[in-house]
């Protein structure tokens, strides 16, 4: 009998254990899924789009990097994308074309060395822009694992893969994740140093804030924006110990509480002054690695010509300064990035939004861009978590002040991971909102993982049935047990059929991605309407615009292209560089002409009160003659067959 018992009990270890381990599994072989299937929709866009615009500056300028340890070219983004998409490029025997006048004697000369380095030097564009790409796609899986992992903390393995799901299948996430850009990398960074920073605060040994401060520099490297992880950060503290100084002034232990409150302070940020000092640190290895070989003289009088554009105030003197010294120039480097994305950022630049162009940004913009391009699924199901939250909100203040204030404080106490989320989102979408760039969806990319992530918490919730009390009849239970298993049973159809839809249409979308309005603003063909540059038309088609020509045996063609392409490169001697000025094709005997989207939309709308446009440069010839274009390449390149 002992045997036997002893014999039940392992067995029944056996299979409790089975159980554990297959319940461990089951969700990570799903994320796995889910990851792999993000890959594999980028296969197909990360061969066929040529390069956008911005690829044109940031590949070469990663290649120079870490071929050259020279840091002359793109000072507006930081380093850490272009060189580690450039890693790859150097198994490849490239030709860079450092002996010509734009490395040697221009400033900053990054598309004229672009355009030299994918396509005149002799190289392989396509073989290059792709192994470049592999980067950036490594990166959105890596977002898609780290959401996952943080989300599980919060909700648990299974609902973490609700965000997961939501980032891996997002359309606007699959397109810039296969492009050699800042903005996937951004909010990768942006969502580890906030993860990491948060732990340091709870529990501040030596490892975590060595890793949070590595977090924050990592992200530094990553796109200057994550700069506002520093008022982020202070905030965050100097929430924590706000609530550490009420509870000793209200605590009845006595003693000093003036030298207690004091400690407090410089303890809290005293870490987060540590957390600070070890990014800057590795900013300024990294920068100071990168610069390396860039010869202090150069270095000085590029510095001088940007600055010149700048307002000459104490950083703008500091930075040249800087820029003379062996030790300081990486630092000098660093901040000049940062002067040019807020000369930039203020400035603003040309950008068409619902039927107008302008030149200056609209506080509305975000708030629609974001309805028009994330997928209606995930509206539906963000939108659903906002109402629930809403609703909770509004209950509690309908019992009465006391009970907000304690729930306030119950939330803030047990969910601060949460509240430190909703702070972020905030604060970055209110600086979005304000800046006068208006010329992307991407701008608002780092605070998605974050609104994913409250919105799957908020979901769970409604999931949740509180137990009723046992009736003592036995057919009164049954018919509670089948209320509750239809109630879940539905929502749970609802939330499946919700991450279908989503699947499905990110499946359809492929490959134009960049291009892709939900289905209430044009889809994926038509949300030019609305809004273009990095919304819609990049410069991605222009091998699409090649198949073409090639499918219609198209001799001679006119091409207007914004991109990081070459229309040479690709078409040869058929294709003949055309712009507005230059009048009808016809008069040349070419009867194709092919314009890109964003360049015919900033030249044929409505012009806002603030912007001026050249009346030779707004095509007024072609609309008489052929109104709507007769064939795209792709979504963005607009082809027209002119009669005469």
């Amino acid at each position: 009998m002992d045997s036997s018992f002893r014999w039940n009990d392992r067995n029944c270890y056996n299979n409790n254990y089975t159980m554990t381990k297959l319940q461990n599994y089951i969700p990570k072989a799903a994320l796995s899924l889910i990851i792999v299937s993000a890959f594999l929709l980028m296969l197909g866009p990360v061969k066929q789009d040529s390069a956008v615009m911005d690829e044109l500056a940031h590949i070469p300028a990663g290649y120079s990097y870490v071929k050259f340890l020279e840091y002359r070219l793109n000072p507006e983004h930081p380093p850490l994308i272009k060189a580690l998409s450039a890693l790859p490029l150097l198994f490849q025997d490239l030709n860079f074309p450092a002996d010509g006048d734009a490395w040697q004697n221009q400033v900053n000369a990054q598309w004229e060395i672009g355009k030299e380095f994918l396509y005149n030097s002799g190289n392989d564009a396509d073989k290059i822009i792709l192994y470049s790409r592999l980067v950036p796609m490594l990166l959105l899986l890596l977002l898609i694992g780290f959401t996952y992992f943080w989300a599980s903390k919060l909700m648990g393995r299974w609902w973490a893969l609700l965000p997961a799901i939501l980032i891996a299948f997002s359309p606007n996430f699959l397109a810039h994740g296969h492009y050699v850009t800042t903005d996937i990398g951004a909010t990768l960074g942006i969502l580890v140093a906030s993860y990491y920073f948060l732990k340091a605060i709870y529990d501040p040994s030596r490892k975590n804030i060595i890793i949070a401060g590595i977090a924050f520099g990592s992200a530094q490297l990553l796109k200057f924006s994550t700069a506002l992880l520093v008022p982020f950060f202070i905030l965050v503290v100097a929430i924590l110990l706000l609530e550490k100084i009420i509870k000793e002034i209200k605590s009845p232990i006595a003693g000093s509480k003036i030298k207690k409150i004091f400690r407090f302070v410089c303890v809290d940020f005293g870490r987060l002054f540590l957390i600070f000092i070890i990014g800057g640190a590795l900013i300024y290895l990294v920068y100071g690695l990168f610069t390396l070989n860039y010869p202090i003289e150069k270095q000085y009088s590029d510095t001088l010509s940007i600055v010149e554009s700048l307002d000459n105030n104490f950083l703008t003197k500091s930075v040249l300064a800087m820029s003379q010294n062996a030790v300081l120039r990486p630092l000098s480097e660093y901040f000049l990035g940062i002067l040019m994305v807020i000369k930039r950022s203020s400035e603003g630049g040309i950008n068409y939004f619902l039927g107008k162009v302008s030149s200056q940004g609209s506080s509305y913009y975000f708030p629609a861009i974001f309805l028009m391009k994330e997928a209606l699924p995930t509206l539906i199901i963000i939108f659903t978590a906002s109402i629930l939250g809403l609703w909770g909100i509004f209950k509690t203040i309908a019992k009465g002040k006391k009970d907000v204030k304690n729930k306030f404080f119950e939330y803030f106490t047990t969910n601060f991971s949460e509240f430190s989320m909703i702070i972020f989102i905030a604060g970055y979408w209110l600086y979005s909102m304000n800046s006068n760039l208006n010329i992307g969806f991407r701008h608002i990319m780092p605070t998605l993982p974050f609104i994913y992530i409250l919105s799957a918490q908020a979901i769970k919730k409604l999931f949740y049935i509180a137990p009723p009390a046992i009736p003592d009849n036995l057919a009164q239970r049954f018919i509670n047990m089948m209320h509750k298993t239809l109630n879940l049973g539905t929502k749970s159809i609802i939330l499946a059929g919700l991450l279908i839809w989503l699947i499905t249409s990110a499946v359809f979308a492929g490959p134009y991605y960049l291009s892709r309005f939900n289905e209430l603003f044009g889809g994926t063909f038509n949300g030019y309407k609305y809004a273009t540059d990095s919304n819609f038309d990049w410069g991605q088609d222009l091998k699409r615009l090649k198949e073409f020509i090639n499918a219609e045996n198209i001799e001679k063609i006119a091409v207007d292209y914004f991109g990081g392409g070459n229309v040479k490169y690709y078409l040869g001697d058929k294709v003949e560089d055309w712009n507005s000025a230059m009048g009808n094709p016809l008069d040349s005997e070419i009867k194709w002409l092919a314009i890109s989207n964003y360049t015919l939309q900033n030249a044929t709308a409505k012009k806002a009160d603030n912007f001026n446009r050249n009346s030779q440069d707004e095509y007024l010839w072609l609309t008489p003659l052929s109104g709507a274009p007769n064939y795209k390449a792709g979504t963005s390149l607009f082809i027209y067959r002119l009669e005469e």
